[in-house]
């Protein structure tokens, strides 16, 4: 499920952006969903400062000390992957705001047309991006691999560990491994975890993350060397 935030000082324009959102989701049978809008700068930034999110949509002049171009900066010191996607009346804006690598631009009034354009290529622009996003068989369901803490097997499933819910695929740890990047390795022969999440290892043999979650991850004897 892709995380989209989204910033504009309209909260009508926010709303009417939520639902186009919403609809092309569904009718699409896109994984996307807004898991945060606001029209307030600050409240952004200390959304995203603890929270993970794939897509930012901002509008460029949000009346206030902060404009979308430097929530793009802030955000582009922090997360070099994250997709930018600016909105404005002002199309003087748009060669400036390139420079955030931005994914697109879209001059208001924003139409549900335009906007399936931009989700439709976004969505085509994860699938190709393997070692960032992965993807959950044919399903057009992606999880940024930042978000997965670890992932335990169960039976025939695997069960992909975040820190706002569990996701599950029916795989082989072989298969699933072939399609992550490297900071993923097994631990034990029922647990893969991302070694980027990890904050310690405890006494018992289990790992100790920088989030709480729920469930375990255990390291067995044989796998202790890769860690």
């Amino acid at each position: 499920m892709l995380n989209f935030v989204l910033c504009d000082d309209n909260r009508n324009i926010l709303n009417r952006l939520e639902k186009m959102l919403e609809s092309i989701f569904i009718n699409n049978n896109l994984s996307g969903q807004v898991v945060f809008s606001t029209t307030n700068p600050d409240n952004f930034l200390a959304y995203i400062k603890n929270h993970p999110f794939d897509i930012v949509i901002l509008d460029i002049d949000l009346k206030s000390n902060l404009s979308g171009m430097d929530l793009a900066n802030i955000i582009r010191k922090r997360n070099k992957k994250a997709y930018i996607i600016f909105t404005t009346a002002h199309l003087e804006y748009m060669m400036v705001a390139y420079k955030y690598k931005t994914f697109d631009f879209l001059a208001k009034p924003i139409t549900i047309e335009r906007l399936k354009e931009t989700i439709d290529r976004l969505f085509e622009d994860i699938s190709d991006e393997t070692n960032s996003f992965f993807k959950f068989g044919k399903r057009k369901e992606y999880i940024n691999t930042n978000n997965i803490y670890f992932i335990q097997k169960q039976g025939k499933k695997a069960i992909f560990k975040t820190l706002n819910k569990d996701l599950e695929l029916y795989s082989s740890f072989s298969n699933i491994l072939n399609h992550l990047p490297k900071n993923f390795v097994r631990c034990h022969k029922s647990y893969i975890v991302n070694l980027n999440k990890i904050s310690y290892i405890k006494s018992n043999n289990t790992i100790a993350f920088n989030e709480d979650l729920d469930g375990q991850c255990y390291i067995g004897p044989k796998y202790e060397h890769l860690l």
